[in-house]
């Protein structure tokens, strides 16, 4: 079990397994979904995505979420609360998909195991794990399948960055050459397991997730961190890696007053596989047409593009920034915004408020960062 912190003003903050490892580090440690998480470590954030980009980071990830669905209607239980086809994944495979309300606005973004028709896992955000279990369980009345919360049994790490192979390789037996991207396969790592071990991640780079035991959090970590090549990263880094990826983050550029056909994530709705939580909602939008978008943005002059910072178009307000950060790997600030969708062209712009300046901005291309090693 994730364990609770014995400090007083901590004291309704959650520990992963690897707790003590992040402080014997020098970890700057700060409140996170709930958990008391590495934001960084002394080598800094720019470093550490640096390394992640160009070699081999480690995330500790043991926050996150996981549901585990069994029984008979397994698949078809997770294919009516989540907007992806689930019934399209073969064995082995993973897919990214939205968990919608009825209105067709986001619960949350998840990922979605699939190892058969009756057993399917589901794997959640931390700050909306209960909320997300709470929504879903409505409507598992209506599937022969029982869903069940094992966030709490499951250690996570993300070994993340072009090297992460060859490392993962010294460890395992496990033919990782046969898990493409977005697979996964049951194995040993340092001699423990099996585990799942996915090669997925949030970064954009090459990488494995390592979802294992709890009791095992200790091996497993000493032995990532025995060969020497593996650079403990935090939470700072993978903001920065993920939104260079154009990888939307619950909370900023995605949350329940946003449709996914609105977040440019429309590919994850499948509208023909049948009937789902949301589907009514989103047709009824498409037939309207969507009001806005989610887009890209850089800024030429060295501005930061803070979250929250207000927008205009055209002189109108349009929000706020969602995500931005000066890019480590582009060299210049980036950030998303939602724009009117007869805006949401590359090349138009936009005018981003910092502190009462106006700073214009350019929509452009996501992703920001095109030259990740993932495969």
């Amino acid at each position: 079990m994730r364990e609770r912190p014995v400090s007083a003003e901590n004291a309704t903050l959650l520990k992963t397994p690897f707790h003590a490892q992040h402080v014997a580090l020098g970890a700057k440690m700060v409140p996170f979904a709930g958990f008391e998480m590495p934001v960084q470590y002394p080598t800094g954030i720019t470093a550490e995505h640096n390394i992640v980009r160009t070699a081999c980071g480690v995330f500790d990830v043991s926050h996150m979420g996981e549901f585990k669905i069994t029984g008979p209607q397994a698949m078809e239980f997770v294919n009516y609360v989540t907007s992806n086809n689930v019934a399209a994944l073969a064995s082995g495979q993973v897919h990214y998909s939205g968990i919608l309300y009825e209105n067709g606005t986001f619960v949350d973004d998840c990922l979605v195991y699939f190892r058969s028709n009756d057993h399917v896992m589901m794997v959640v955000n931390a700050s909306n794990k209960d909320k997300d279990f709470a929504h879903i369980s409505k409507y598992v009345g209506k599937f022969n399948c029982t869903l069940e919360d094992i966030s709490d049994r499951i250690a996570l790490l993300a070994l993340q960055g072009p090297k992460a192979q060859e490392i993962l390789a010294q460890l395992t037996d496990t033919n990782l050459d046969a898990i493409g991207y977005y697979h996964f396969t049951d194995g040993n790592v340092a001699g423990v397991g099996p585990m799942i071990i996915s090669r997925t991640g949030y970064t954009g780079e090459d990488g494995f997730e390592l979802y294992h035991d709890v009791k095992d959090a200790r091996v497993v970590w000493d032995a990532i961190m025995a060969t020497g090549k593996v650079q403990p990263v935090g939470l700072g880094c993978r903001d920065s890696l993920r939104l260079e990826m154009g990888m939307a983050l619950y909370g900023n550029d995605i949350d329940d007053t946003v449709t996914p056909l609105e977040a440019n994530l429309g590919w994850l709705v499948k509208m023909k596989k049948g009937d789902f939580v949301g589907k009514a909602a989103l047709e009824t939008q498409k037939a309207a047409g969507v009001p806005r978008k989610l887009v890209g943005f850089t800024i030429a002059d060295k501005a930061f593009p803070r979250h929250g910072y207000p927008v205009f178009v055209k002189g109108a307000p349009s929000g706020t920034v969602c995500s931005g950060t000066m890019s480590p790997s582009c060299g210049l600030p980036i950030g998303t915004c939602y724009v009117p969708a007869a805006h949401a062209v590359v090349g138009n712009q936009v005018e981003i408020d910092q502190r009462g300046k106006r700073v214009t901005a350019t929509i452009c291309e996501m992703p920001f960062w095109k030259n990740g090693s993932h495969k």
